[in-house]
């Protein structure tokens, strides 16, 4: 969902909604996209990444990696009235913009950054697979998502 989410040009969260990002227990150094210190100051993008803890999406807004966050009945129709403006927009304009800002990532280093983080991971999930037989270090979707909802558990 992390993944989808980041390559959204505009977020609306739930109130109730979190990002986590825990595949630093594979042994893997994120996501395939990797926008992490592009989305987050850099101490907290590390924190996202090592302790892989859920992010609340208010704290995500505090950051900036969301746009707004609503309550879950009203999301919907956020998102519907986000819309319909745009589509009243001049489309030249805002793929101009749109295009405009993209550069500026790029400038930055955000394509740079996300490829060489890409072949980072599949390093990582080469040297699990040569070490242990498995890509994952033993793990499943299942797993991690057990794992991930007993310590969001334990931490409220």
């Amino acid at each position: 969902g992390l993944m989808l989410a980041w390559v959204c040009d505009l977020i609306v969260a739930s109130e109730d909604a979190f990002f986590q990002d825990p595949v630093v227990r594979m042994g893997i150094p994120g996501v395939e996209y990797f926008a992490h210190g592009f989305e987050l100051p850099p101490r907290v993008a590390k924190e996202f990444l090592l302790l892989g803890e859920r992010m609340p999406a208010s704290r995500a807004y505090n950051f900036g990696m969301v746009n707004s966050v609503v309550p879950r009945d009203g999301l919907e129709e956020e998102v519907r009235r986000i819309a319909n403006k745009l589509a009243e927009m001049p489309r030249l304009g805002l793929s101009l913009t749109k295009q405009a800002i993209n550069h500026v990532e790029d400038l930055r280093g955000k394509r740079s950054a996300m490829d060489a983080v890409f072949h980072m991971h599949h390093f990582a999930h080469a040297q699990n697979d040569l070490v242990s037989g498995d890509s994952l270090a033993g793990l499943t979707g299942k797993s991690m998502a057990s794992a991930n909802k007993q310590d969001a558990g334990s931490k409220s």
